[in-house]
């Protein structure tokens, strides 16, 4: 799904974002609500970016990467923790692109994402690539998804990954398994 936010670009630079795990839900400028096998997944374009919400039987987490005023924790390279009863893995990566490389990859992007089921994108009033999407997907009972948040002006594209899966039993954890 694709979709022009109407908000002012609130995002001024890649360096702007934090990330936060627990967060409440935030005022959410566009939302894609989506089930797979029993958990719900919420994705939610923000002003300043996005929101992930996943709610399952076993409990529920909230991934938020956006510019958090007095945020103290800046967007990690990776992340790797128990969350509940969720093992929660999070990489970022930032891209610098030439204006013709950004341009082609912005593209590509939003093609992917607007026409994909699993896909939410929004791009910001004032330039075409100027764009935050996310893609979800569930994979031999985790769920993941992507997110690219573009900063044309800068040249800058980051990209997230995020894996959320059930956390293993302590036998499972053994070798031997027992």
């Amino acid at each position: 799904m694709l979709t022009t936010l109407n908000t002012s670009y609130t995002d001024t630079r890649a360096a702007d974002l934090a990330w936060a795990l627990g967060r409440e839900p935030l005022p959410a400028l566009a939302t894609l609500d989506l089930a797979f096998d029993g958990t719900k997944l919420e994705l939610r374009l923000l002003g300043a970016s996005h929101q992930v919400l996943l709610e399952a039987e076993r409990g529920t987490c909230s991934e938020t990467v956006a510019c958090i005023p007095g945020s103290s924790t800046p967007l990690p390279l990776g992340v790797a923790k128990r969350v509940g009863n969720w093992e929660y893995e999070f990489a970022a990566r930032v891209e610098v692109l030439s204006p013709g490389q950004f341009a082609g990859r912005a593209q590509e992007l939003l093609a992917l994402v607007s026409d994909h089921p699993h896909g939410l994108a929004g791009v910001f009033p004032g330039s075409p690539h100027a764009f935050t999407a996310l893609l979800a997907q569930r994979q031999e009972g985790q769920v993941l998804w992507r997110t690219w948040h573009a900063y044309p002006q800068d040249g800058q594209l980051v990209a997230t990954r995020t894996r959320v899966g059930v956390r293993a039993p302590a036998d499972r954890l053994s070798p031997s398994g027992v």
